[in-house]
């Protein structure tokens, strides 16, 4: 399982450690071309090319009728038109209830063999420890969600790491990016001044403790590892993205006045999935499915459902009232003085102005990026929803099954029998060197596809090999795709 955790290398960093994933981030069409290039042979190549096309039609065939199943049964909840084809079907409540259950079913197997990964508790805390351009703190309004679809389903098919609102809405990450935003950032920097400026005059007057904020999120794989874990060889292969963020600048004259530039780690794909509440006078058995991209991680906020309007917190609002209070005591105490100092007055009148300004100012432009950020989202960064996320999903599928078969069967061409750890470390080596890309290839899921195809067998002491070129065509044999293909060209040249 990919998880994310923070890293404890990095102290006077912010860092994000991230495991590698088992998606392939390199398109198919690069990869066939680039390992049939480093086959010498013109014959060996142009059997590689056909075993190619001949693995992903048969691997498509096998998901075909899976992959009707499930278009038909979301047809039944689609929120645009779902309502009327179920009332055209005439099914009872339990039936209807038991075709969710098969939709959920087959969605999640799908998602898994798409290598998207449910979002945890631990992944979201250490994701929302920083912040990047969202500054509002986002809640969902959970009544309007419903919280029965997905508790069934869970109930009836358990999952590991659920996070505490699983029974309302659902959401999947999949890739790991980096964006970066370049910009004055005028009200950021005047935030963090005015922010330093206060925790200056709170630790002077040792009222530091009443704002005291708890210190930063570390996963427990940081804090609970054992030596039996191979801890130094998983942290080699991990990935470290480091934060860069307004807040932990250096304060200088050249980084107030001059363009800076901020980073955040991201999460390439997310799908989220949700029903939304029924009321006292309508069921709603519609189910959302809704498909991002690039989302930062301190943002993830941005794709949650039936989000709540943002507005000053309750922590906010007590640091407002404490810090007017203690302004004033401390001012009333300055004055009761025999020879009360001016300049002291004054430093304390412009230290209490100056929060309450940063409090509204800043809210205000919150709300205004906030806005944006919503607006960016829907228009932007929204892929699809509901039938078209399905459909891009069904392609995901398809197109991670044949790089897995196609890299993990020219290894095994090229070097001969091999362990299955070895092999898995070949496809990473081959990944890496050709096209300077990482992942944590699944190699298991790879040799089964392989064995399923009946092109790879094993010896006696569990090393696996492949027949040959030639024989591994014969084996598939030709495909509908290329009788049908051949009676087109047939047709034309008549």
């Amino acid at each position: 399982m990919v998880s994310l955790m923070t890293s404890a290398k990095a102290k006077a960093k912010d860092v994000i450690r991230l495991e590698r994933e088992s998606v392939i981030p390199v398109m198919k069409p690069r990869i066939i071309v680039k390992l049939a290039e480093l086959i010498e042979l013109d014959n060996d190549r142009s059997e590689f090319l056909m075993l190619c096309k001949r693995v992903e039609y048969t691997i498509r065939a096998w998901y075909l009728l899976k992959f009707e199943d499930l278009m038909q049964l979301f047809s039944l909840f689609d929120p645009v038109c779902g309502e009327r084809r179920l009332e055209q079907h005439k099914l009872s409540a339990n039936e209807i209830d038991r075709l969710e259950l098969n939709f959920l079913k087959y969605f999640f197997q799908v998602m898994e063999k798409s290598n998207f990964t449910i979002v945890d508790d631990e992944e979201i805390e250490v994701a929302q420890s920083g912040q990047y351009l969202l500054h509002l703190p986002i809640k969902v309004d959970e009544k309007k969600l419903d919280n029965k679809l997905l508790a069934r389903y869970f109930n009836d098919y358990p999952h590991k790491n659920l996070p505490s609102f699983s029974d309302k809405y659902v959401l999947f990450r999949r890739g790991i990016g980096i964006d970066h935003t370049t910009d004055f950032f005028v009200m950021e920097k005047l935030d963090m001044i005015i922010t330093r400026v206060w925790m200056w005059f709170l630790r002077a007057t040792g009222l530091q403790m009443l704002f005291e904020r708890k210190p930063n999120v570390t996963s427990k794989k940081d804090t609970e590892k054992t030596e039996d874990e191979g801890t130094d060889d998983e942290e080699d292969q991990d990935i470290f993205v480091e934060r860069i963020r307004i807040e932990n600048m250096e304060l200088s004259i050249r980084n107030l006045i001059s363009q800076n530039t901020i980073q955040e780690p991201t999460f390439d794909r997310m799908i989220v999935v949700y029903r939304r509440a029924s009321t006292k006078t309508k069921i709603d058995r519609g189910i959302h499915v809704k498909h991002f991209k690039n989302i930062p991680m301190a943002d993830m906020e941005l794709v949650l459902p039936e989000k709540r309007n943002p507005s000053l917190t309750p922590m906010d609002w007590v640091k407002f009232l404490v810090s007017v209070v203690l302004g004033l005591v401390t001012l009333v105490s300055s004055l009761e003085m025999p020879k009360a100092d001016i300049w002291v007055v004054a430093a304390i009148i412009s230290g209490l102005a100056g929060y309450c300004a940063k409090i509204y100012f800043s809210f205000q432009q919150n709300m205004q990026t906030y806005q944006n950020l919503i607006t960016q989202s829907m228009y932007e960064k929204q892929l699809d929803s509901g039938r078209g996320t399905l459909l891009h999903l069904c392609d995901d599928v398809i197109e991670q099954e044949v790089k897995e078969v196609i890299i993990s069967y020219f290894i095994l061409m090229e070097q001969g029998k091999l362990h299955a750890r070895d092999l898995d470390h070949k496809c990473e080596e081959l990944i890496k060197e050709q096209f300077n890309e990482e992942c944590n290839f699944d190699v298991e899921d790879a040799v089964q596809k392989l064995e399923k195809l009946g092109i790879v067998a094993r010896d006696p002491i569990e090393r696996i090999y492949c027949v040959p070129l030639k024989r591994a065509n014969e084996i598939i044999g030709p495909t509908t795709e290329e009788m049908v293909l051949k009676a087109q060209t047939v047709t034309e040249e008549a």
